[in-house]
């Protein structure tokens, strides 16, 4: 996905995430307005996240169904935490679906901590609430993030 517009990351983002609401043009692309916000991209997906003072936070990260389990989820986890150090960050934190298992294996693989969790927080289309798991993570600078 070289081209990151609004309805390109869009559409990504709702083929990404079928269970629950994806994000709308109209919401992507009032996010993509922010000076805070960057993206990092390739052709198979795409991660989102906001830098403000010290502290970054994964938004959303997705990979097309098509291309998932092939590792790329990881290399844009690493471009995301290497583009978040570049702009000052050393702190990290994102939320993610307690069923949400790949996910969730990625993030402790590649370091993150479970720092808390929000009970009955996504919605999933088909009835039911899942509660969001928040993990953290420290960015020295200068250190490589992957373990």
């Amino acid at each position: 996905m070289t081209d990151k517009t609004a309805k390109t990351i869009a559409d990504l983002h709702a083929v990404a995430f079928q269970t629950t609401r994806a994000w709308s043009v109209d919401e992507m692309q009032a996010l993509l307005q922010s000076p805070h916000i960057f993206v990092v991209s390739a052709d198979y997906g795409f991660a989102m996240g906001r830098v403000i003072v010290d502290e970054v936070e994964l938004l959303t990260i997705a990979v097309h169904p098509e291309q998932q389990g092939k590792g790329f989820g990881r290399k844009l986890l690493l471009q995301f935490e290497q583009e978040a150090r570049s702009r000052g960050a050393k702190h990290a934190f994102l939320e993610v679906a307690e069923d949400n298992e790949a996910a969730r294996a990625l993030y402790l693989s590649a370091g993150w901590a479970e720092s808390g969790r929000r009970q009955g927080y996504y919605a999933r289309k088909a009835g039911g609430d899942v509660d969001a798991i928040a993990l953290s993570k420290r960015l020295p600078l200068g250190e490589p993030s992957e373990k």
